[in-house]
C-alpha cells in the first residue's frame, strides 16, 4: 500500500463502505414504526432481513469469480446503482411483497459491493499490511452501520420515508465518484494457467471445504449468525418492552458501533501483532457470548447500553480478524474468498434473523438464549 494511488484507493473503497452500510443501518430504528403502518411485527422484520441475506448469500460467490475476471472496479459501481434504487423501492413501497422484493435487491447490491472491495484491498497491499487494509474497511464497515441508525432516526423526524430517499442519493453519489476516482486494479496473481470454471453456488460451497480457510468460514457463519440474531431483534425488544423511541434506539446503536470503529481504526492490528489472529477469534467469540445472554439481565436505558456496546465491540474485532486470516490462506483467490467469505457470513445473516423474528414472536428472551449458544 505504499503508493500514494493505492492509499487513495483505500480511501475510496471505505467511503463507499460507509454508505453502503450507513444506507443499511438508516433503516434500523424506524422499522418498528415502519412495519406498523403495513400491520405487522417480529417475523416480517425478521424475514426482511433475512431476504436481504439470501440475496447476498446466493450473488456473493458470482460477484467475488467476476471480479477475479473483469476486475474490481465495475462490479463495486453496478452494486452501488442496484443498491441505491432498492432503497428508493423499499421506501416508496405501497405492498408488503414489495418490501420483500426491494430488501432482495439491496442484498444484490450489496453482494456486488462487498467481496470485490476485499479482493480490492487484497490486490494493494502487501500480506504485513493487510491486516491494517482489512481493519480499516472493517471500521468504515462498522461506522456507517453505527452513524447509519443515528441518521435515520434524525431524519424520520421529517417523515417516514424520508431516510429511504436519502439512502438512494447517498448510494448513487458513492457510484459517480468510484466511476472517475477508483483506479482499475488487476489481481494480485492471476490464474492465467487456471482455467476460470463457471460454478454454481452448490458447487462453490462444496469447493470451500476443501479450502485451507474452511474452519474461518464456519466461524464467519457462527458469528454473523450470532450478530445478526442481535441486531434483528434488539429494536423490537426495547421498543416492545421499555417503550424506547426510534431515537433511544439509534443511540443504543450508535454508540455500540462508535467503540468498535475506535478498536478497528486504533488498536486492532497492534492485537493481531501482539496475539495472532487466532487468539483474537477465540475470546471475542466468549465476549460477545456473554454480552448476549447479559442483555436479558440489566434494566433500564444505560446498562443496556454498556452491554450492547461490549457485544458490539467483540463483535468489530472478530470480523477484520476472520478476513484476514481468510485472505492470508487464499493465495491468488483472493475473489473467490471474498465470495465466499461473504456467502457464508450471508448464511449467518439469513438464518439469524428468521429464526430470531420467530423466536421473538414465541418469547421475547429466546433470540438472545439461542444465540448465546450458537
Amino acid at each position: 500500500m505504499a503508493s500514494n494511488s493505492n492509499r487513495f484507493a483505500l480511501y475510496v473503497l471505505m467511503f463507499n463502505m460507509f454508505i453502503a452500510m450507513a444506507g443499511i443501518g438508516l433503516i434500523i430504528p424506524i422499522m418498528p414504526a415502519y412495519l406498523d403502518t403495513f400491520g405487522v411485527a417480529g417475523q416480517a422484520l425478521g424475514f426482511l432481513i433475512a431476504m436481504f441475506a439470501f440475496a447476498q448469500f446466493l450473488f456473493s460467490p458470482l460477484a467475488g469469480d467476476l471480479s477475479d475476471k473483469f476486475g474490481r472496479k465495475y462490479l463495486i459501481i453496478v452494486g452501488l446503482i442496484i443498491f441505491g434504487l432498492s432503497q428508493l423501492m423499499f421506501g416508496a413501497a405501497s405492498e408488503l411483497w414489495i418490501l420483500f422484493l426491494a430488501r432482495f435487491f439491496s442484498g444484490v447490491g450489496s453482494a456486488f459491493i462487498i467481496p470485490p472491495m476485499m479482493a480490492f484491498v487484497a490486490d494493494i497491499t502487501t500480506e504485513e499490511e493487510r491486516g491494517k487494509g482489512m481493519g480499516l474497511l472493517g471500521a468504515s464497515m462498522s461506522l456507517g452501520f453505527m452513524i447509519g441508525p443515528a441518521i435515520g432516526g434524525f431524519l424520520a423526524e421529517v417523515s417516514i420515508h424520508f431516510p429511504f430517499y436519502v439512502a438512494t442519493a447517498a448510494a448513487l453519489i458513492a457510484a459517480t465518484i468510484s466511476m472517475f476516482v477508483l483506479p482499475k486494479t488487476k489481481p494480485t496473481i492471476l490464474k492465467t494457467d487456471v482455467p476460470v470454471k463457471r460454478e454454481n453456488i452448490l458447487k462453490q460451497m462444496k469447493r470451500s471445504t476443501t479450502t485451507p480457510y474452511f474452519v474461518m468460514l464456519i466461524v464467519v457463519l457462527v458469528f454473523s449468525f450470532g450478530l445478526a440474531n442481535f441486531q434483528a431483534t434488539i429494536a423490537l425488544y426495547v421498543d416492545k418492552k421499555y417503550g424506547f423511541t426510534p431515537g433511544e434506539i439509534a443511540a443504543l446503536i450508535t454508540a455500540g458501533g462508535f467503540v468498535g470503529v475506535i478498536v478497528q481504526t486504533f488498536v486492532i492490528n497492534k492485537l493481531f501483532n501482539r496475539f495472532g489472529e487466532i487468539k483474537v477469534i477465540l475470546v471475542n467469540l466468549l465476549v460477545s457470548a456473554l454480552a448476549m445472554i447479559s442483555i436479558l439481565f440489566v434494566d433500564g436505558f444505560w446498562p443496556i447500553l454498556i452491554v450492547a456496546s461490549v457485544f458490539f465491540t467483540a463483535a468489530s474485532l472478530l470480523r477484520p480478524a476472520v478476513n484476514t486470516l481468510i485472505s492470508k490462506q487464499a493465495g491468488n483467490e483472493q475473489g473467490f474468498a471474498a465470495g465466499m467469505n461473504n456467502a457464508y457470513m450471508s448464511l449467518g445473516n439469513m438464518i439469524g434473523p428468521a429464526l430470531a423474528g420467530i423466536l421473538f414472536d414465541i418469547n421475547m428472551s429466546f433470540p438472545y438464549i439461542a444465540g448465546t449458544l450458537i
